[in-house]
């Protein structure tokens, strides 16, 4: 094999795992980028993860990319270990549908009429085709469609480069003396572990296995061994991609390989004890194994690996949880453990669908726990208690930390690929993460207040009761529907708070007017007074907040961002929706005088 023939080699490699990742990389944009979603959220049993596993790593081409993706999910607790078991093993199989596709660099090898189908025809078409999409087309669909094609071509002619630089191998007696080592099975799988952890990619060291059996030098008795040790050394990039996530991510890495060792050891067992008995005739006359029979064989090998294995899931938890041992937990955040903010898994950053959705999650619970506050603070000024006041400032402290996160988190997913429609889900939530921690800020403030009536034994009259009854009716409503607009994204709900949020301010205006008639009368004190008017401030601020939330929600889905305007034309607006609205609420949170 002369040096061009190596070179010719080398070359035909990076073309071919160049093309498996611009296919895989079209394959996942075409399909929405929402892969990922699918196969976390619809993975509840062993069955739907093995089959989730197997399609979403034969449409992004990597067992190494599903499954370090997986860890991912585990890291930041999006999945169980035990859950994530059978996505791992589905990625097994998945990874072997690689194989078959290079079969098809087999067509048109008769000649005649069928080299019109041949691998260099097809490919040429595929490539002419995909870079006119690629480059011409302004449709985001055919673009991707364009990577596609572009990516399956490239991947052919890595393919065809590779099979022409090892046929001269054909006739070398030596090379076929040297893979006839092979057959040895601790060698063939040391071979085939080496070759995949240097190349990082099972799928493309099947491929050049499926290269080299065209010079016919290649045995069943090699190829297997070989195969199995691929499956080994697939696990050295997961293992890598665990490095710095927390233990179950660690042990979701840990499973990928015991799944491919014990998978080894057992069909090892199996297939050669087998071979002992009956003499398997392909494994006694040195017979040549194909590309078929090489994607036959990683298949087989695969299915039978996961089918032994899959009444033994629980004990593979078992076991990476005995190796991997359990750290005593610091105890100095016990309030950051009970709303773990870990889902931000930094992993995910490359993925903005992930990204967002992880964003998302981790922006609803920092409402959920600024809308419990709040109302335990609202709860606080008619019956104090020091435990409910001590969770009020608490869940603000988790809050604080919340923002701090989600903040720096959306500013790194900024940094990515995004598209408009996730330009707008980051601005949404960029614009409104302060708002929901001024909020719990308020919140402290309440219950500040309401100590302070409970302290100093505050006697508020009937007619100031009366008002905080009122008020803190109007704003348990426009919490309540702020917050849930926020989460369905329901711009319906969030219009209507707007017309809420101006009744509240005429509340608030009203009351302090009241107040101030009432302490010239005496009927309150100036130390009453005070208290009150602390009340009433942060009455308003919250409501204002919630206005804040929800003109954002509305005016970000109407691509635009302009409160200012949007503010000043719903209210400008005469017998609008606004102004019934705003009629129907005065009336239902009005005072008694």
């Amino acid at each position: 094999m002369s040096i061009a023939n190596v070179l010719a080699l080398i070359g035909g490699v990076a073309l071919f795992l160049f093309g498996m990742q611009l296919m895989g990389d079209g394959l996942k944009k075409t399909a929405g980028n929402k892969l990922e979603l699918v196969l976390w959220k619809l993975s509840g049993t062993p069955l739907k993860g093995i089959l989730l596993g197997t399609f979403v790593t034969a449409v992004i081409q990597s067992s190494s990319a599903t499954s370090a993706m997986v860890v991912g999910f585990v890291n930041s607790g999006m999945m169980t270990v035990a859950q994530s078991i059978s996505i791992v093993m589905g990625a097994n199989i998945g990874t072997s549908v690689t194989g078959w596709l290079l079969c098809l660099s087999m067509l048109g090898k008769g000649g005649g009429l069928l080299s019109l189908l041949s691998t260099d025809t097809i490919s040429a078409v595929v490539a002419f085709i995909g870079i006119i999409w690629l480059m011409f087309s302004k449709k985001e669909t055919k673009k991707n469609a364009g990577g596609i094609m572009l990516g399956f071509a490239v991947l052919m002619y890595g393919m065809a480069a590779m099979s022409d630089a090892v046929a001269p191998l054909k006739e070398s007696e030596s090379f076929r003396s040297m893979l006839t080592m092979f057959d040895n099975p601790v060698l063939g799988i040391l071979v085939g572990i080496l070759i995949t952890a240097l190349l990082q990619s099972n799928s493309a060291s099947v491929g050049i296995l499926q290269a080299i059996s065209v010079t016919g030098a290649v045995t069943y008795a090699a190829a297997f061994p070989m195969i199995m040790g691929m499956g080994i050394g697939a696990s050295i990039p997961v293992l890598l991609s665990a490095v710095g996530a927390g233990r179950d991510g660690k042990r979701t890495s840990l499973i990928y390989l015991l799944i491919n060792i014990f998978g080894t050891v057992i069909c090892t067992v199996l297939f050669y004890g087998g071979n002992a008995l009956l003499h398997f005739p392909f494994m006694q006359n040195e017979a040549a194994i194909g590309m078929i029979g090489i994607a036959t064989m990683n298949t087989l090998y695969r299915i039978v690996a996961i089918i032994v294995l899959l009444p033994f899931m629980k004990y593979l938890e078992r076991i990476t949880d005995r190796l991997l041992r359990n750290t005593p937990e610091k105890k100095e955040k016990p309030a950051s453990k009970a709303y773990d903010i870990g889902h931000l898994e930094e992993r995910f950053l490359v993925n903005p669908v992930l990204a967002l959705t992880q964003s998302k999650e981790a922006m609803q619970r920092m409402a959920d726990l600024t809308e419990n506050g709040l109302f335990r603070s609202f709860d606080l000024i008619a019956h104090y208690d020091e435990a409910e006041a001590a969770k009020v400032i608490e869940a603000e402290d988790i809050v604080d930390h919340y923002e701090d996160m989600l903040g720096t988190y959306l500013i790194k997913v900024t940094g990515g690929e995004l598209n408009h429609e996730q330009t707008l889900e980051v601005s949404l939530y960029l614009h409104t993460v302060s708002d929901f921690e001024r909020v719990s800020d308020h919140s402290v403030n309440i219950q500040e207040a309401a100590k302070e009536i409970w302290e100093k034994k505050v006697q508020f009259s009937d007619a100031a009761l009366d008002e905080l009854r009122v008020m803190d009716a109007a704003l348990r409503r426009i919490v309540g529907m702020t917050f849930e607009a926020f989460e369905k994204g329901d711009l319906e709900l969030a219009s209507k708070v707007e017309p809420l949020e101006e009744c509240i301010d005429m509340l608030c205006q009203t009351a302090k007017l009241n107040h101030v008639a009432r302490l010239q009368s005496q009927l309150c004190t100036l130390q009453q007074g005070f208290v009150f008017n602390d009340l009433i401030g942060n009455f308003e601020r919250v409501a204002d907040h919630c206005s804040n939330i929800a003109v954002a929600l509305v005016e970000l889905h109407a691509d635009s961002f302009d409160t200012h305007e949007y503010l000043s034309d719903i209210k400008s607006r005469q017998n609008s929706d606004f102004q019934r609205l705003y009629e129907q609420y005065s009336q239902e949170y009005a005072f008694m005088s």
